[in-house]
Protein backbone atom coordinates (compact mmCIF):
# COMPACT_ATOMS: atom_id res chain seq x y z
CA UNK A 1 0.00 0.00 0.00
CA UNK A 2 0.62 3.53 -0.49
CA UNK A 3 0.60 6.26 1.60
CA UNK A 4 -0.30 9.23 -0.46
CA UNK A 5 0.48 12.16 1.36
CA UNK A 6 3.06 11.26 4.28
CA UNK A 7 3.20 14.33 5.90
CA UNK A 8 -0.49 14.55 6.32
CA UNK A 9 -0.04 11.34 7.69
CA UNK A 10 2.54 12.26 9.95
CA UNK A 11 1.32 15.28 11.10
CA UNK A 12 -2.51 13.40 12.22
CA UNK A 13 -0.89 10.28 14.04
CA UNK A 14 1.25 12.63 15.88
CA UNK A 15 -1.91 14.78 17.19
CA UNK A 16 -3.57 11.07 18.30
CA UNK A 17 -0.78 9.76 19.86
CA UNK A 18 2.02 12.51 21.56
CA UNK A 19 4.65 11.61 22.68
CA UNK A 20 3.82 8.02 22.23
CA UNK A 21 4.73 8.26 18.72
CA UNK A 22 8.17 8.49 17.14
CA UNK A 23 8.61 9.66 13.48
CA UNK A 24 11.03 9.74 10.98
CA UNK A 25 13.22 13.06 11.34
CA UNK A 26 12.68 12.85 14.81
CA UNK A 27 15.78 12.87 17.33
CA UNK A 28 15.18 9.28 18.60
CA UNK A 29 13.90 7.78 15.28
CA UNK A 30 17.39 5.31 15.30
CA UNK A 31 17.67 4.17 18.34
CA UNK A 32 13.51 3.53 18.74
CA UNK A 33 13.71 1.41 15.35
CA UNK A 34 16.77 -0.56 15.80
CA UNK A 35 16.25 -4.70 17.07
CA UNK A 36 18.06 -6.48 18.96
CA UNK A 37 19.35 -8.06 16.28
CA UNK A 38 21.35 -5.25 15.14
CA UNK A 39 21.93 -6.72 11.13
CA UNK A 40 18.53 -5.81 10.06
CA UNK A 41 17.85 -1.80 9.31
CA UNK A 42 13.84 -1.30 10.20
CA UNK A 43 12.67 1.63 9.05
CA UNK A 44 9.20 1.71 9.84
CA UNK A 45 6.90 4.92 9.18
CA UNK A 46 6.96 5.33 12.51
CA UNK A 47 7.49 3.75 16.06
CA UNK A 48 4.96 3.48 18.96
CA UNK A 49 6.11 2.89 22.38
CA UNK A 50 3.33 2.14 24.39
CA UNK A 51 3.46 1.50 28.39
CA UNK A 52 0.18 0.20 29.23
CA UNK A 53 -3.15 -2.31 27.43
CA UNK A 54 -4.96 1.10 26.87
CA UNK A 55 -2.28 2.59 24.60
CA UNK A 56 -1.79 -0.03 22.47
CA UNK A 57 -5.50 -0.18 21.90
CA UNK A 58 -5.46 3.52 21.11
CA UNK A 59 -2.36 2.84 18.68
CA UNK A 60 -3.97 0.81 16.73
CA UNK A 61 -6.87 2.63 16.36
CA UNK A 62 -4.91 5.06 15.23
CA UNK A 63 -3.19 3.26 13.04
CA UNK A 64 -6.72 2.39 11.55
CA UNK A 65 -7.64 5.43 11.15
CA UNK A 66 -4.63 6.30 8.90
CA UNK A 67 -4.53 3.80 6.81
CA UNK A 68 -1.28 1.89 8.08
CA UNK A 69 -0.19 -1.11 8.95
CA UNK A 70 0.88 -2.38 12.50
CA UNK A 71 4.34 -3.99 13.02
CA UNK A 72 4.73 -5.65 16.72
CA UNK A 73 7.68 -6.24 18.44
CA UNK A 74 9.14 -7.13 21.95
CA UNK A 75 12.54 -7.29 21.45
CA UNK A 76 13.83 -7.58 17.92
CA UNK A 77 15.59 -10.93 18.03
CA UNK A 78 13.26 -12.26 15.37
CA UNK A 79 13.93 -8.84 12.98
CA UNK A 80 15.29 -10.69 10.62
CA UNK A 81 11.40 -12.58 9.34
CA UNK A 82 9.99 -9.07 9.54
CA UNK A 83 12.13 -7.57 7.56
CA UNK A 84 11.02 -9.67 4.62
CA UNK A 85 8.86 -7.27 4.08
CA UNK A 86 8.62 -3.46 3.71
CA UNK A 87 7.60 -1.11 6.76
CA UNK A 88 6.94 2.04 4.72
CA UNK A 89 3.68 1.96 5.71
CA UNK A 90 3.60 0.80 8.70
CA UNK A 91 4.24 1.56 12.89
CA UNK A 92 6.29 -0.98 14.68
CA UNK A 93 4.89 -1.40 18.00
CA UNK A 94 7.79 -1.47 20.12
CA UNK A 95 6.56 -3.17 23.74
CA UNK A 96 9.61 -2.85 25.29
CA UNK A 97 8.07 -0.62 27.88
CA UNK A 98 5.42 -3.49 28.71
CA UNK A 99 7.70 -5.52 30.98
CA UNK A 100 6.99 -7.02 34.11
CA UNK A 101 5.37 -10.46 35.31
CA UNK A 102 3.29 -12.17 38.20
CA UNK A 103 3.42 -15.40 39.47
CA UNK A 104 1.25 -17.48 41.34
CA UNK A 105 3.16 -20.36 43.32
CA UNK A 106 -0.84 -21.86 44.37
CA UNK A 107 -1.66 -22.64 40.24
CA UNK A 108 2.12 -22.93 39.11
CA UNK A 109 1.68 -19.71 36.51
CA UNK A 110 2.52 -16.47 35.72
CA UNK A 111 1.05 -13.79 33.86
CA UNK A 112 3.41 -12.20 31.58
CA UNK A 113 3.06 -8.69 29.74
CA UNK A 114 3.27 -8.34 26.36
CA UNK A 115 7.26 -6.55 26.33
CA UNK A 116 8.75 -9.27 28.68
CA UNK A 117 11.74 -11.15 28.37
CA UNK A 118 12.21 -14.44 29.96
CA UNK A 119 14.83 -13.32 32.13
CA UNK A 120 11.61 -11.28 33.91
CA UNK A 121 9.46 -14.68 34.61
CA UNK A 122 12.65 -16.48 35.70
CA UNK A 123 13.43 -13.70 38.30
CA UNK A 124 9.87 -14.10 39.61
CA UNK A 125 9.59 -17.98 39.42
CA UNK A 126 12.70 -18.26 41.62
CA UNK A 127 11.54 -17.62 44.80
CA UNK A 128 9.02 -20.12 44.53
CA UNK A 129 10.80 -22.98 42.83
CA UNK A 130 9.49 -22.50 39.73
CA UNK A 131 11.08 -22.14 36.19
CA UNK A 132 9.36 -22.06 32.68
CA UNK A 133 9.88 -23.15 28.99
CA UNK A 134 12.09 -20.44 28.22
CA UNK A 135 14.94 -20.38 25.26
CA UNK A 136 18.20 -20.50 25.60
CA UNK A 137 18.89 -16.98 26.21
CA UNK A 138 17.49 -14.84 29.30
CA UNK A 139 16.78 -11.44 26.93
CA UNK A 140 14.15 -13.79 24.48
CA UNK A 141 10.84 -12.14 24.33
CA UNK A 142 8.37 -14.34 25.60
CA UNK A 143 5.30 -13.77 23.32
CA UNK A 144 7.16 -13.58 20.40
CA UNK A 145 8.99 -16.95 21.39
CA UNK A 146 6.02 -18.72 23.51
CA UNK A 147 3.39 -17.80 20.72
CA UNK A 148 5.73 -19.29 17.66
CA UNK A 149 6.48 -22.16 19.45
CA UNK A 150 9.70 -22.20 21.83
CA UNK A 151 12.21 -25.04 21.76
CA UNK A 152 13.33 -25.26 25.26
CA UNK A 153 16.40 -27.46 27.20
CA UNK A 154 12.86 -28.75 28.53
CA UNK A 155 11.10 -29.76 25.58
CA UNK A 156 12.05 -33.29 25.08
CA UNK A 157 10.30 -34.15 28.85
CA UNK A 158 7.87 -30.97 28.61
CA UNK A 159 7.21 -30.26 25.10
CA UNK A 160 7.03 -27.31 23.19
CA UNK A 161 6.87 -23.80 25.37
CA UNK A 162 3.59 -22.81 23.57
CA UNK A 163 1.74 -25.54 24.93
CA UNK A 164 2.32 -23.87 28.08
CA UNK A 165 0.22 -21.09 26.74
CA UNK A 166 -3.36 -20.63 28.80
CA UNK A 167 -4.52 -16.96 27.53
CA UNK A 168 -3.73 -14.18 26.09
CA UNK A 169 -5.07 -10.49 26.37
CA UNK A 170 -4.55 -9.31 22.44
CA UNK A 171 -5.46 -6.20 20.74
CA UNK A 172 -7.48 -7.04 17.57
CA UNK A 173 -7.58 -5.26 14.27
CA UNK A 174 -10.92 -3.16 14.94
CA UNK A 175 -8.62 -1.53 18.19
CA UNK A 176 -10.28 -4.29 20.89
CA UNK A 177 -8.30 -5.58 23.95
CA UNK A 178 -10.13 -8.96 24.30
CA UNK A 179 -9.15 -12.55 25.99
CA UNK A 180 -8.69 -15.41 24.16
CA UNK A 181 -8.26 -18.87 25.78
CA UNK A 182 -9.87 -22.51 26.00
CA UNK A 183 -13.45 -21.31 26.82
CA UNK A 184 -13.23 -17.54 25.43
CA UNK A 185 -12.57 -16.41 22.07
CA UNK A 186 -11.44 -19.99 21.36
CA UNK A 187 -10.94 -20.02 17.87
CA UNK A 188 -8.59 -17.05 18.36
CA UNK A 189 -6.81 -18.85 20.91
CA UNK A 190 -6.14 -21.53 18.94
CA UNK A 191 -5.04 -18.69 15.62
CA UNK A 192 -2.84 -16.76 18.04
CA UNK A 193 -1.02 -19.90 19.68
CA UNK A 194 1.15 -20.30 15.97
CA UNK A 195 -0.42 -17.38 14.32
CA UNK A 196 1.12 -14.99 16.73
CA UNK A 197 1.65 -11.38 16.02
CA UNK A 198 -0.73 -11.79 12.79
CA UNK A 199 -3.92 -11.61 14.15
CA UNK A 200 -3.39 -8.92 16.86
CA UNK A 201 -0.97 -7.00 19.62
CA UNK A 202 -0.50 -9.13 22.82
CA UNK A 203 -0.20 -7.24 25.75
CA UNK A 204 -0.30 -10.24 28.17
CA UNK A 205 -0.27 -14.00 28.42
CA UNK A 206 -0.68 -16.51 31.18
CA UNK A 207 1.48 -19.33 30.98
CA UNK A 208 2.46 -22.80 33.24
CA UNK A 209 5.20 -22.62 34.73
CA UNK A 210 7.76 -25.93 36.15
CA UNK A 211 8.29 -26.73 38.98
CA UNK A 212 12.19 -27.09 39.23
CA UNK A 213 13.94 -25.24 41.78
CA UNK A 214 17.17 -26.47 40.54
CA UNK A 215 18.51 -29.28 37.80
CA UNK A 216 21.53 -30.44 36.56
CA UNK A 217 22.81 -28.78 33.76
CA UNK A 218 25.74 -27.35 32.08
CA UNK A 219 28.33 -27.90 29.10
CA UNK A 220 31.21 -30.46 28.22
CA UNK A 221 33.75 -27.96 26.09
CA UNK A 222 37.05 -29.79 23.09
CA UNK A 223 39.13 -27.95 21.15
CA UNK A 224 37.55 -28.39 17.22
CA UNK A 225 40.23 -30.94 16.43
CA UNK A 226 37.98 -33.50 18.22
CA UNK A 227 34.08 -32.82 16.57
CA UNK A 228 34.54 -35.81 14.39
CA UNK A 229 35.22 -37.86 17.36
CA UNK A 230 32.52 -35.81 19.60
CA UNK A 231 29.72 -35.54 17.32
CA UNK A 232 29.51 -39.18 15.95
CA UNK A 233 29.48 -40.34 19.92
CA UNK A 234 26.77 -37.68 20.62
CA UNK A 235 24.82 -38.55 17.94
CA UNK A 236 24.80 -41.94 18.97
CA UNK A 237 24.51 -41.18 22.61
CA UNK A 238 21.17 -39.21 21.71
CA UNK A 239 19.52 -42.36 19.92
CA UNK A 240 18.99 -43.99 23.36
CA UNK A 241 18.93 -40.83 25.29
CA UNK A 242 15.73 -40.69 27.70
CA UNK A 243 13.26 -37.84 27.30
CA UNK A 244 14.31 -36.18 30.42
CA UNK A 245 17.57 -34.95 28.60
CA UNK A 246 17.39 -32.18 25.84
CA UNK A 247 21.10 -31.49 24.61
CA UNK A 248 22.17 -29.61 21.40
CA UNK A 249 26.01 -30.23 19.76
CA UNK A 250 27.93 -27.19 18.81
CA UNK A 251 30.48 -25.82 16.64
CA UNK A 252 31.51 -22.73 17.94
CA UNK A 253 33.98 -20.14 16.33
CA UNK A 254 35.29 -17.45 18.49
CA UNK A 255 37.56 -14.08 17.17
CA UNK A 256 40.77 -12.96 19.03
CA UNK A 257 38.82 -10.51 21.36
CA UNK A 258 40.19 -9.36 24.89
CA UNK A 259 36.99 -9.76 26.26
CA UNK A 260 36.52 -13.41 26.10
CA UNK A 261 37.89 -15.93 28.59
CA UNK A 262 40.83 -17.31 26.94
CA UNK A 263 39.33 -21.25 26.64
CA UNK A 264 37.20 -19.15 24.15
CA UNK A 265 39.22 -16.04 22.41
CA UNK A 266 40.27 -16.94 19.03
CA UNK A 267 39.33 -20.88 18.78
CA UNK A 268 37.12 -22.81 17.51
CA UNK A 269 35.64 -25.53 19.87
CA UNK A 270 33.18 -28.27 19.48
CA UNK A 271 30.71 -28.50 23.03
CA UNK A 272 27.59 -30.08 24.17
CA UNK A 273 25.09 -28.56 26.76
CA UNK A 274 21.85 -29.43 28.42
CA UNK A 275 20.12 -30.33 30.97
CA UNK A 276 19.29 -33.31 32.66
CA UNK A 277 16.05 -34.11 34.61
CA UNK A 278 16.33 -36.49 37.19
CA UNK A 279 18.47 -37.17 40.09
CA UNK A 280 22.31 -36.75 40.94
CA UNK A 281 23.11 -40.33 40.24
CA UNK A 282 20.96 -40.85 36.85
CA UNK A 283 22.61 -37.44 35.58
CA UNK A 284 25.86 -38.77 36.39
CA UNK A 285 25.08 -41.94 34.56
CA UNK A 286 23.67 -40.58 31.86
CA UNK A 287 26.70 -37.86 31.35
CA UNK A 288 29.46 -40.63 31.47
CA UNK A 289 29.31 -41.35 28.15
CA UNK A 290 30.10 -38.04 27.40
CA UNK A 291 32.52 -37.49 29.51
CA UNK A 292 34.26 -40.33 28.63
CA UNK A 293 35.19 -38.27 25.67
CA UNK A 294 37.43 -36.53 28.02
CA UNK A 295 36.48 -32.97 27.59
CA UNK A 296 38.94 -29.78 28.61
CA UNK A 297 35.81 -28.22 30.09
CA UNK A 298 33.16 -29.39 32.50
CA UNK A 299 30.82 -27.62 33.96
CA UNK A 300 27.61 -29.80 34.66
CA UNK A 301 26.63 -29.75 37.99
CA UNK A 302 23.29 -29.38 39.88
CA UNK A 303 22.57 -25.39 39.41
CA UNK A 304 19.18 -22.99 40.17
CA UNK A 305 17.07 -23.55 37.30
CA UNK A 306 17.43 -19.62 36.98
CA UNK A 307 20.73 -20.48 35.42
CA UNK A 308 20.06 -22.51 32.84
CA UNK A 309 20.09 -19.04 30.01
CA UNK A 310 23.10 -18.75 30.98
CA UNK A 311 24.48 -22.38 30.33
CA UNK A 312 24.41 -21.83 26.37
CA UNK A 313 26.88 -18.77 25.89
CA UNK A 314 24.03 -16.92 24.01
CA UNK A 315 25.32 -12.78 23.02
CA UNK A 316 24.49 -11.12 26.38
CA UNK A 317 23.51 -8.14 24.79
CA UNK A 318 21.78 -6.96 20.96
CA UNK A 319 24.45 -8.50 18.10
CA UNK A 320 24.11 -7.98 14.58
CA UNK A 321 23.95 -11.41 12.93
CA UNK A 322 22.36 -13.53 10.24
CA UNK A 323 21.01 -17.23 11.36
CA UNK A 324 19.14 -20.05 9.58
CA UNK A 325 17.53 -23.41 10.84
CA UNK A 326 16.01 -26.80 9.64
CA UNK A 327 14.70 -30.03 10.91
CA UNK A 328 16.12 -33.55 10.39
CA UNK A 329 14.81 -36.57 10.31
CA UNK A 330 18.05 -38.07 11.93
CA UNK A 331 21.29 -37.61 11.99
CA UNK A 332 23.21 -40.74 10.75
CA UNK A 333 26.66 -41.45 10.65
CA UNK A 334 26.53 -39.58 7.11
CA UNK A 335 24.99 -37.03 8.11
CA UNK A 336 27.21 -36.44 11.08
CA UNK A 337 29.68 -36.18 8.41
CA UNK A 338 28.06 -34.22 6.53
CA UNK A 339 27.11 -31.43 9.45
CA UNK A 340 31.16 -32.00 10.26
CA UNK A 341 32.86 -30.31 6.88
CA UNK A 342 29.73 -27.86 6.83
CA UNK A 343 30.10 -26.48 10.92
CA UNK A 344 34.48 -26.62 10.49
CA UNK A 345 34.95 -25.13 6.96
CA UNK A 346 32.04 -22.72 5.91
CA UNK A 347 33.85 -19.50 5.87
CA UNK A 348 32.02 -16.90 8.06
CA UNK A 349 30.30 -18.99 10.36
CA UNK A 350 30.21 -18.31 13.78
CA UNK A 351 28.17 -21.30 15.09
CA UNK A 352 26.85 -24.32 13.65
CA UNK A 353 24.06 -26.16 15.66
CA UNK A 354 22.25 -29.57 15.91
CA UNK A 355 19.55 -29.77 18.57
CA UNK A 356 18.05 -33.26 19.38
CA UNK A 357 14.27 -32.86 19.81
CA UNK A 358 11.63 -35.51 19.55
CA UNK A 359 9.97 -36.74 22.75
CA UNK A 360 7.35 -34.63 23.74
CA UNK A 361 8.72 -32.06 22.06
CA UNK A 362 6.95 -34.17 18.96
CA UNK A 363 3.47 -34.80 20.51
CA UNK A 364 0.99 -32.17 20.02
CA UNK A 365 -1.17 -32.37 22.65
CA UNK A 366 -4.72 -32.65 22.27
CA UNK A 367 -5.95 -29.25 22.90
CA UNK A 368 -2.81 -27.33 21.58
CA UNK A 369 -3.17 -24.35 18.97
CA UNK A 370 -2.23 -23.78 15.43
CA UNK A 371 1.37 -25.33 16.31
CA UNK A 372 1.85 -27.61 18.95
CA UNK A 373 4.48 -29.76 18.06
CA UNK A 374 7.64 -30.54 16.33
CA UNK A 375 7.74 -33.53 14.10
CA UNK A 376 11.45 -33.83 13.58
CA UNK A 377 13.90 -35.59 15.79
CA UNK A 378 16.67 -33.35 15.56
CA UNK A 379 17.00 -29.77 14.56
CA UNK A 380 20.14 -27.79 12.70
CA UNK A 381 20.73 -24.06 12.55
CA UNK A 382 23.65 -21.97 11.51
CA UNK A 383 24.58 -18.41 12.86
CA UNK A 384 26.86 -15.65 11.72
CA UNK A 385 27.86 -12.61 12.94
CA UNK A 386 27.51 -9.51 10.95
CA UNK A 387 30.10 -7.08 12.26
CA UNK A 388 29.85 -4.16 9.48
CA UNK A 389 26.94 -4.23 6.87
CA UNK A 390 29.52 -5.68 4.04
CA UNK A 391 30.10 -8.83 5.66
CA UNK A 392 25.93 -9.76 5.36
CA UNK A 393 26.00 -11.15 2.02
CA UNK A 394 28.81 -13.87 3.38
CA UNK A 395 27.01 -14.46 6.53
CA UNK A 396 24.03 -15.56 4.83
CA UNK A 397 25.87 -17.71 3.08
CA UNK A 398 27.46 -19.24 5.38
CA UNK A 399 24.47 -20.17 7.90
CA UNK A 400 22.34 -21.05 4.76
CA UNK A 401 25.36 -23.25 3.78
CA UNK A 402 25.05 -24.77 6.89
CA UNK A 403 21.67 -25.38 6.53
CA UNK A 404 21.90 -26.50 2.43
CA UNK A 405 24.67 -29.25 3.27
CA UNK A 406 22.06 -31.04 5.58
CA UNK A 407 19.32 -31.34 2.71
CA UNK A 408 19.66 -34.81 2.22
CA UNK A 409 18.25 -35.33 5.89
CA UNK A 410 15.40 -32.58 6.23
CA UNK A 411 12.40 -32.83 7.35
CA UNK A 412 9.22 -31.14 6.19
CA UNK A 413 8.73 -29.11 9.68
CA UNK A 414 10.22 -26.08 10.92
CA UNK A 415 10.70 -24.31 14.07
CA UNK A 416 9.01 -20.81 13.48
CA UNK A 417 12.17 -19.32 16.53
CA UNK A 418 14.42 -20.77 14.00
CA UNK A 419 13.49 -19.36 10.77
CA UNK A 420 15.25 -15.94 9.79
CA UNK A 421 14.84 -14.16 6.75
CA UNK A 422 14.38 -15.14 3.51
CA UNK A 423 12.94 -18.76 4.09
CA UNK A 424 9.14 -19.85 3.78
CA UNK A 425 7.11 -19.65 6.90
CA UNK A 426 4.92 -22.51 5.56
CA UNK A 427 6.05 -25.40 6.66
CA UNK A 428 6.33 -23.92 10.01
CA UNK A 429 2.50 -24.69 10.40
CA UNK A 430 2.25 -27.56 8.61
CA UNK A 431 -1.26 -28.50 8.20
CA UNK A 432 -3.07 -25.47 10.12
CA UNK A 433 -1.72 -22.98 7.42
CA UNK A 434 -5.47 -22.96 5.08
CA UNK A 435 -7.26 -22.57 8.92
CA UNK A 436 -5.19 -20.05 9.64
CA UNK A 437 -5.09 -17.91 6.13
CA UNK A 438 -9.60 -18.51 7.22
CA UNK A 439 -9.28 -16.59 10.42
CA UNK A 440 -6.58 -14.37 9.58
CA UNK A 441 -9.59 -13.22 7.05
CA UNK A 442 -11.96 -12.67 9.80
CA UNK A 443 -10.12 -11.18 12.26
CA UNK A 444 -7.74 -8.87 10.40
CA UNK A 445 -9.73 -8.49 7.08
CA UNK A 446 -7.37 -5.56 5.45
CA UNK A 447 -4.31 -7.35 6.56
CA UNK A 448 -3.48 -4.02 8.95
CA UNK A 449 -0.77 -6.79 11.07
CA UNK A 450 2.97 -7.38 9.53
CA UNK A 451 4.26 -10.41 11.42
CA UNK A 452 7.66 -11.88 11.21
CA UNK A 453 5.93 -15.16 10.21
CA UNK A 454 3.21 -14.27 8.36
CA UNK A 455 -0.04 -16.31 7.43
CA UNK A 456 -1.25 -14.91 4.18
Amino acid sequence: MTILDTTDTAARLRDRLGDRIVLAGDLGYDAARTPWNLAIDQRPFAVARPESAEDVVEIVRAAAALGLRVAPQSTGHGAGALADGSLDDAVLVSLAGLRGATVDPATRTARVLGGSQWNDVLAEAAPHGLTALHGSSGDVGVVGYALSGGLSFYARAHGLAINSVRAVQIVTADGRLVRASADENPELFWAVRGGSGAFGIVVSLEIDLLPYSEVVAGMLLWDAAAAPRVAHAWAEWTRFAPETVSTSLRVMHFPPLPELPPFLSGRSVVVIDGVFLGDDEEAERLAAPLRALAPELDTIARIPSGAVVQMHMDPPEPSPAASAGATLTAFTEDAVDAWIAAATTTPGLTFAEVRHVGGAASRRPDDAGAVGALAADYLVAGIAMVPVPEAAAVAQQAVHGVVAAMAPWHAPALALTFIDGGAPHGPGFGTSLARLRELKAIYDPSGMFAAAHPVD
